[in-house]
C-alpha cells in the first residue's frame, strides 16, 4: 500500500473515535428530536401517530410558546446585563494591586464552581419570607417593614432569579476580561495618562477598546447558555408563580414527563434550537472575522 494511502487510512482511524463521539452526542439527538416533532406520542411508551408540521402550527400559534419565549428572553437579557456589568467591575478591581489579590482570584470563581443544587438551596433560605436573613436584615435597617415574598409573587420572583443567575454565572466575565486587561500594554495607559485623561477617561479611550472583542464573544457565548438554563429556574420557582418565570426549556420538560406529550416537547425544543441557532451564526461570524 503506498505511503500516502497509509497515511490518509490512519488519519480516518484517528479521527473516527471523535466523529463516532459527536454523532452520539450531538447529530443522534438532533435528529431524533426532529423525527419526534412529526409526531403526536404518549412519552411512557414512545407510541404516537404520524402528525406531520401539525404540531408546529399548534406551537407556534398558541400563547403559551410566545409568552415563554418572552420570559426567556428578559431572562437572558437581564442575567446577562448583570453578568457583564459585575464581571467586568470585578475584574477591574482584581487587576489592580490589592491586598490579597490571589486569594481574592480564586474566591470570586467559587459561585461558578458550586453546584446549582447547593447554590439554589442556599438562596431559598435566604429568599425565605418567614425566616428568610434577606427579609430579617430589610427589616432590621428599616427599608421594608414585614417580609417580602421574593419567589412567590412577581415581579419579585423574576428579579430574584435573574439576581440568581448573575451571582452564579458572572465568575466566566471575571476569568475572560481579567486575561484581557492582563496583555494591554502599559504603554497605552502611560499615553493617556499624559495626554491628562483621568480614571473614566483612560477606562472609556483604552480598556474598553481593548476589551471588545473579548467581550463580543463572552456575551454571545453567555446569551446561548443562559437561554436554554434549565435547573436554576426549575429549582427556583419551578416556572412560576403561575407560569410568569417558565421559560421555554421548563415548557420542554413539563410536556415531556408532566403531559407526556414528547412530540410537543420535542416541537418546543427545535424551536429552540433555531432560535439558538441565530445566536450561533453571529457567533461563528464573528469568531471568522476576528481570525481572518
Amino acid at each position: 500500500m503506498p505511503l500516502e494511502k497509509r497515511y490518509a487510512l490512519l488519519g480516518v482511524v484517528l479521527i473516527a473515535p471523535a466523529v463516532l463521539t459527536l454523532s452520539a452526542v450531538i447529530i443522534y439527538p438532533l435528529v431524533s428530536a426532529l423525527y419526534l416533532s412529526l409526531f403526536s406520542i404518549y412519552t411512557p411508551t414512545l407510541q404516537g401517530s404520524w402528525v406531520g408540521l401539525d404540531n408546529y402550527a399548534a406551537v407556534i400559534g398558541s400563547r403559551t410558546f410566545w409568552s415563554s419565549l418572552l420570559v426567556t428572553l428578559i431572562w437572558t437579557c437581564g442575567t446577562l446585563i448583570l453578568q457583564v456589568v459585575l464581571g467586568v467591575a470585578m475584574a477591574l478591581l482584581l487587576n489592580q494591586n490589592i491586598l490579597f489579590r490571589s486569594l481574592a482570584r480564586s474566591l470570586v470563581l467559587f459561585p461558578y464552581f458550586v453546584s446549582t443544587v447547593v447554590a439554589v438551596l442556599v438562596w431559598r433560605w435566604l429568599f425565605n419570607d418567614l425566616y428568610g436573613i434577606l427579609s430579617h436584615i430589610l427589616i432590621s435597617i428599616g427599608i421594608i417593614h414585614m417580609p417580602v415574598d421574593w419567589l412567590g409573587r412577581m415581579p419579585n420572583a423574576m428579579e430574584s432569579v435573574i439576581v440568581v443567575g448573575a451571582w452564579k454565572f458572572f465568575p466566566f466575565v471575571v476569568i475572560a476580561v481579567l486575561a484581557r486587561l492582563q496583555t494591554i500594554p502599559e504603554q497605552l495607559y502611560e499615553a493617556a495618562t499624559i495626554d491628562g485623561a483621568g480614571v473614566f477617561g483612560r477606562f472609556f479611550d483604552v480598556t474598553l477598546p481593548q476589551l471588545r472583542e473579548v467581550l463580543a464573544i463572552v456575551i454571545l457565548l453567555r446569551t446561548i447558555w443562559d437561554f436554554k438554563e434549565f435547573d436554576l429556574i426549575y429549582l427556583l420557582t419551578g416556572g412560576g408563580p403561575l407560569n410568569n418565570t417558565r421559560t421555554l426549556p421548563l415548557i420542554v420538560y413539563q410536556q415531556a414527563f408532566g403531559l407526556n406529550q414528547m412530540g410537543v416537547a420535542a416541537t418546543y425544543a427545535v424551536l429552540m434550537m433555531l432560535v439558538m441557532l441565530v445566536f450561533m451564526l453571529f457567533y461563528l461570524y464573528r469568531v471568522r472575522r476576528q481570525a481572518a
